[in-house]
């Protein structure tokens, strides 16, 4: 951790910097654990950065009930968008409920209708959006730059914490008595959709248990991804 404080005071010039000169921007939560970090930091320096989250339809109850606790910790209101019902009802129609298990391009298309639409919509209007992505995280994250152009979107992107470890993201929400969601308790370190994610063993890759049946180099679900292929920017300098 001797890096810690400078990590964090990095992190908050970072987010000055999006309230000051990218308004209007928004904070895309998955309501895991990085994202736990940036909403504390957000809510508590009262930083003119919108916060939304996406439910999708499939998300574990636990994932839903940090809207309230958000609401009841900082006393402040997120955002929630959700897909299109009738693009739902279609995909179920075609490929089935659970359809995603059947291939990679059924998976990511139930993918973009539940994340990938409701994002776009969540972005219109705004000059930037902010993730909680880290580089640590994936093989497909190992070259995220903390400040990207997002050509699907027309808008810049930041990934505030792509420097952080995982030691540091728990040092920081237990340092701050930040709520977190309880399946990070039971071997859930990266959640999603519920029929997509698992626990994982001890030992196994932190993005191991998100679509498990999938080689490690697919597995993003389309929010980071222009033209359908990840395109990771070179570091933008201001």
């Amino acid at each position: 951790m001797s890096h810690f404080d400078e990590r964090l005071s990095d992190t908050q010039r970072i987010l000055a910097d999006i309230a000051e000169n990218y308004s209007p921007a928004v904070f895309a939560s998955s309501l895991a654990a990085e994202d736990m970090v940036l909403t504390d930091l957000i809510l508590k320096g009262k930083l003119p950065i919108g916060i939304f989250t996406l439910d999708t339809g499939r998300l574990h109850l636990e994932t839903l009930q940090m809207i309230d606790r958000i609401r009841d910790t900082y006393q402040a209101e997120i955002a929630v968008f959700r897909p299109d019902l009738d693009a739902v009802t279609a995909y179920i129609d075609q490929f089935g409920l659970n359809g995603f298990y059947d291939g990679i391009e059924q998976r990511k298309e139930c993918c973009r209708i539940r994340k990938v639409e409701p994002l776009k919509r969540a972005l219109q209007g705004n000059k930037a959006w902010l993730t909680g992505q880290r580089r640590a995280q994936a093989a497909t994250r190992s070259q995220l730059a903390v400040q990207e152009f997002d050509a699907a979107h027309g808008i810049a992107k930041f990934n505030p914490l792509a420097d952080w470890s995982e030691e540091e993201v728990w040092h920081y929400l237990r340092m701050n008595k930040v709520p977190y969601n309880p399946l990070h308790d039971r071997g859930y370190p990266s959640i999603g959709c519920e029929p997509c994610t698992r626990a994982i063993q001890p030992g196994e890759d932190i993005r191991a248990g998100r679509w498990w049946w999938e080689s490690p180099d697919t597995k993003e679900c389309g929010l980071h991804f222009v033209d359908g292929k990840l395109v990771r920017a070179k570091q933008v300098t201001t």
